[in-house]
């Protein structure tokens, strides 16, 4: 592989990582907040559930990355296919870290040190969590809030049932 195609993955990876955020958005919003907001209820309500019916979300948005890594790599070789199996696979790793450990706590962990953006995003979650319901909601995106959505003072939430 030279270098020339290296950089063109590179680059292809990085894009759909970002593209992605615009699916996820939309996805959340019109999908999640939609029609399909029996799947995604689960998510919004209070529960010690280890999995929730929203976690087949998740299963949904793996499928592309499989079927685009696997015939990129035994079907049809091409590594720019891979590459954005690739970035689709990145985001969803991105998703898991944010969403379902740092922010929901699924998992505890928390960062020690939480960047002004980083305090921002969570923020921005912990409002779109305040409703309950699938309408009137708000900050459907993963990797980007808006300024308006930059705390006065944060408050960490540490237990998992504060954030749902």
């Amino acid at each position: 592989m030279n270098w020339l195609t290296i950089v063109l993955c590179s680059i292809i990876t990085i894009g759909t990582f970002l593209f992605m955020e615009g699916v996820a958005w939309f996805t959340h919003k019109f999908v999640m907040h939609g029609f399909l907001w029996i799947w995604h209820k689960s998510h919004h309500s209070v529960h010690d559930h280890a999995l929730e019916r929203n976690d087949l979300f998740a299963v949904v948005f793996s499928v592309p990355s499989i079927i685009l890594i696997v015939v990129s790599t035994s079907v049809y070789p091409s590594a720019y296919l891979f590459s954005v199996g690739l970035g689709i696979l990145c985001y969803g790793i991105f998703y898991v870290v944010f969403h379902d450990v740092i922010v929901h706590q699924r998992i505890k962990w928390i960062p020690k040190k939480r960047s002004s953006y980083l305090q921002r995003m969570m923020h921005a979650h912990y409002i779109h969590h305040a409703k309950h319901t699938k309408e009137n909601c708000e900050a459907f995106g993963f990797l980007y809030a808006p300024k308006k959505f930059e705390p006065k003072k944060f408050v960490l939430k540490k237990d998992r049932q504060e954030t749902q």
